[in-house]
């Protein structure tokens, strides 16, 4: 009988935020991909795009002027999936058929005016704005009455279904939790009332002794791998102090989370010399008027790369029907990102 290597061997691996597990098969990587990039033709794209729905100054599809913005721009999302409506709704009697109504309201957030940029190619400062748009809106949104969660998210990338690619997110604030949100916060509230500690302070806390599976860190934050990433070079951004909102954070945090963004998103485009693409998003604590004390702030990023810019890991087969598989090991692909360059390569040689 061998004895079990995690780099070697099949094994599962536990996820404590969403309670479930995950399957590693590293044997079908005998070594530590070593990052081929293919090469990808990239548009050059304008600081200002007169055809574009976001651009300073233009004309959305409904007919509305966007402002003359010259940092972040904000606005209610003129085919939000969520509605601000109250409707009368009669629940039926059976437990098969569940339904609700859901009132929320969707917004759209332009990171800058600058049509060519991404949040990797933005300044520091910049990115703080945008963080500081972030607050403000956790703050706005969560005073309505029939709001308990506000979901910040970026999709960045046409292979993420993002169809424009001026720089933007997004947040749906909605009357419910949204699924992964409410998992999240049963088994962060679970091992709180437990062990009267964050679930993820002492993640955290093991993660940087270890240092394996850690890539960049700050005074204030972290990013790493998380010991259980599905996707192959997926990203956490923690907070090392132990807060559950961004409206907790303190200036000099609010920077640090800028830099880091900025430090994580740098190397991800590095990676593959192209715009990487991914899903990215907060996670925070809902604004239910109800203290959490088990909540930790922290963000996910969910890239979808796998090999080059050109080869994308999907979800299918046994993922869909049995559990999430994953090739190449949380610890190779955390040393990857951390040995690539803090500079982005198209400023690299300037």
């Amino acid at each position: 009988m061998k004895n079990f290597n995690n780099n070697e061997h099949p094994h599962r691996r536990y996820n404590p935020l969403l309670d479930e597990w995950i399957l590693v098969s590293p044997h079908r990587a005998k070594r530590p991909w070593q990052g081929q990039s293919e090469a990808v033709v990239e548009k050059h794209r304008p600081q200002h795009d007169a055809n574009c729905y976001l651009c300073s100054g233009n004309v959305r599809a409904n007919g509305v002027k966007n402002e003359d913005y010259s940092d972040c721009y904000v606005f209610e999302n003129d085919y939000s999936a969520l509605l601000k409506d109250d409707v009368f709704f009669e629940k039926e009697d059976t437990h098969l058929f569940q339904q609700k109504p859901e009132r929320g309201i969707n917004k759209v957030v332009c990171f800058s005016p600058n049509h060519a940029l991404t949040l990797a190619e933005m300044g520091v400062n910049s990115i703080e704005k945008v963080v500081q748009t972030w607050a403000e809106q956790y703050i706005e949104l969560g005073n309505y009455d029939f709001i308990n969660y506000v979901q910040i998210f970026e999709n960045k990338g046409s292979i993420m279904g993002c169809s424009n690619p001026h720089p933007h997110g997004q947040i749906w604030a909605q009357s419910s939790l949204p699924t992964q949100v409410e998992r999240t916060q049963k088994s962060l509230r679970s091992y709180f009332e437990k062990n009267k500690r964050s679930l993820l302070q002492d993640y955290l806390e093991l993660e940087l002794e270890k240092q394996e599976r850690i890539v960049i860190e700050n005074e204030h934050f972290a990013v790493l791998v998380p010991f259980w990433a599905t996707w192959p070079y997926e990203a956490m951004i923690i907070s090392k102090r132990h807060f559950g909102t961004i409206i907790a954070m303190s200036q000099e945090e609010r920077s640090a989370f800028a830099e880091i963004i900025k430090s994580i998103t740098v190397k991800y485009d590095n990676l593959f010399e192209t715009s990487f693409p991914y899903s990215s998003g907060i996670h925070q604590a809902p604004t239910d008027r109800v203290a959490h004390p088990e909540w930790h702030f922290h963000m996910h990023f969910y890239p979808p790369l796998l090999r080059s810019a050109s080869v994308k890991k999907f979800m299918v087969g046994y993922e869909m029907l049995g559990e999430a598989q994953r090739d190449i090991t949380p610890e190779q692909s955390a040393a990857i990102l951390r040995n690539l360059p803090n500079v982005h390569y198209k400023t690299k040689n300037q």
